[in-house]
């Protein structure tokens, strides 16, 4: 009895590291008086960070890392406006997205690459883009088990494939003065997320519920 009650702790234990924490969310008490004055958000590339265990980071050079996380930054920022204009498009929103295509395009005459924005400040940003707001992600991914702690999860839970852990953030800040208006913290592990498109569909289907600027904003 005790080993079954022993083993049955550990596919408990092992269940957890495949759950999802319950997002952590923040809005300013006055954005309902920022919120009837602005118009278009614009949708800036992510910042990601993606840390590797040790065999990985041996196979993987510090350039093919960069292009990695550059890409992951477009693929996010993409997928993000994709899930938020349907939205638009439905009038769930008293606001409209720039269009990334314009966003990018724009920043480029700026010459700013998804570094340099960093270095920006949300005001900054908005005033180079001609919004009224910014919203922003970051996203730090890892891959904290082993292979062979993936495959007993596989076993306990049917968990199969990467095992990454997600901590996201977005924020949305007002344009005129950088204030910060919302903050959507989401932190996720399995191997749902074992892509850019399995991740952001996670986050969107949990923050598009919680999303400001709607009618009853």
């Amino acid at each position: 009895m005790r080993i079954r009650t022993l083993g049955l702790s550990a596919a408990f234990s092992l269940m957890l590291l495949v759950s999802s924490c319950g997002p952590s969310i923040y809005l300013a008490q006055d954005f309902r008086s920022y919120a009837p004055k602005h118009k278009v958000v614009a949708i800036l590339p992510a910042s990601v960070t993606i840390t590797q265990r040790p065999n990985q980071a041996r196979n993987t050079s510090p350039e093919q890392m960069h292009t990695m996380q550059q890409q992951s930054a477009l693929d996010f920022q993409q997928r993000i406006y994709a899930w938020l204009l349907r939205g638009q498009g439905q009038k769930r929103y008293t606001v409209e997205f720039q269009d990334v295509a314009t966003t990018n395009s724009l920043l480029r005459k700026a010459n700013l690459t998804e570094d340099d924005m960093r270095t920006h400040s949300p005001k900054e940003l908005a005033e180079m883009l001609g919004v009224d707001a910014v919203l922003t992600t970051d996203v730090r991914t890892s891959k904290p088990m082993s292979d062979g702690a993936a495959v007993a999860v596989g076993l306990l839970v049917g968990a199969w494939g990467a095992t990454n852990q997600a901590n996201i953030t977005v924020n949305i800040n007002e344009g005129s003065g950088g204030k910060l208006l919302w903050k959507y913290d989401y932190v996720a592990s399995g191997s749902v997320f074992s892509s850019p498109e399995n991740m952001v569909n996670a986050l969107m289907r949990n923050a598009s519920k919680k999303f400001p600027y709607t009618p009853k904003s």
